[in-house]
């Protein structure tokens, strides 16, 4: 089979392309033909050694797939060949075929597409969790979400929407808040063109109920002086590469509620009750993952790269049947 492969730990650039045998499918596990892999910015961080997992090279990064099981281990009874499935890991998806256990796979919707079923999983799921049972959003509420062009922001604003709440969308080029706009975004503010604690003062007056913050950088301290009191901040990762030092003054005088976002975190009822919701959304398409770019597996460095740089609007993908 065809894989991408990190052979040692650098940017996209160390990235290559190469013919490997198929993995033995151990118990527990299936085997997956690949139609297409998602690239998120944690697959960045693990190819520089940056991530808070630490892969040894060589391996095959991306964290997020589908396609079809084409073998299923004798011990297998959840999975059969031929059905379309989904599935998330730390590394092992910019490749052909995909070996995985059972238990991290889930069955793909009928009517969904591959290319929508890979965008899917962590972004969306990332944002639903946080929006449900971390910031707690509720019909009516000011949401500010940063990053808004990106994969994790943008599946923010969209499902922020479904939630019932009004939506702030800051990001760094008009192209990305025109996206962010057609998915129901009401207030647009280019934090490159406009001083941004300024422009929230404006455009929240009363602040906001909850910002979801997947970006860190000098863009989190404007974000939460815009809440009002009593307020969730809640952050989900650092693109800007530059993680954020918050004065914890602000937190004190304005009696807000500053969190990070972790799956292992949250209730399993909650959790299956979230999941249970996502599954409808997209199943129904009234939630749909924007798919900026689709790269052939060749061009596994090119996408990196996009999203490495800040680039990408919504998902990138990677299809290995190219």
């Amino acid at each position: 089979m065809r894989a991408a492969v990190c052979p040692e730990y650098g940017p996209p650039e160390v990235v290559r392309i190469e013919a490997r045998p198929s993995v033995p499918l151990a118990d527990g596990h299936v085997r997956v033909r690949a139609a297409a892999a998602a690239v998120n910015f944690p697959d960045v961080l693990v190819i520089a050694d940056r991530y808070q997992v630490s892969v040894p090279p060589p391996f095959v990064p991306g964290s997020e797939y589908a396609g079809v099981v084409e073998e299923v281990a004798e011990d297998v009874t959840s999975f059969a060949v031929g059905d379309r499935v989904t599935g998330t890991g730390i590394v092992g998806a910019f490749a052909e075929e995909v070996v995985a256990p059972a238990r991290s796979l889930t069955r793909i919707p009928d009517g969904v597409g591959d290319h929508a079923a890979a965008a899917f999983g962590v972004a969306h799921r990332t944002a639903y969790h946080t929006l449900r049972s971390v910031a707690l959003v509720e019909p009516g509420d000011e949401v500010i979400v940063l990053g808004a062009g990106g994969g994790v922001g943008l599946a923010a604003v969209q499902l922020a929407v479904t939630l019932g709440a009004t939506v702030t969308a800051v990001a760094s080029s008009a192209e990305k808040l025109d996206v962010a706009a057609s998915y129901g975004a009401t207030r647009l503010v280019n934090h490159r063109e406009r001083d941004l604690r300024a422009t929230l003062r404006t455009a929240v007056p009363e602040g906001a109920q909850a910002v979801v913050d997947p970006v860190g950088g000098e863009l989190s301290e404007a974000a939460l002086r815009s809440l009002r009191r009593g307020g969730r901040f809640v952050t989900v990762g650092f693109a800007s590469g530059t993680i954020p030092r918050i004065p914890l003054n602000l937190v004190l005088v304005k009696g807000v509620r500053l969190q990070g976002f972790q799956f292992q975190d949250l209730d399993r009822e909650e959790f299956r009750r979230n999941e249970k919701e996502l599954e409808d959304l997209l199943a129904s398409e009234r939630v749909v993952p924007h798919i900026g770019a689709v790269f052939p597996l060749s061009e596994t460095v090119e996408a990196l790269r996009q999203v490495a740089d800040g680039k990408a609007v919504g998902k990138v993908l990677i299809d290995p049947t190219r």
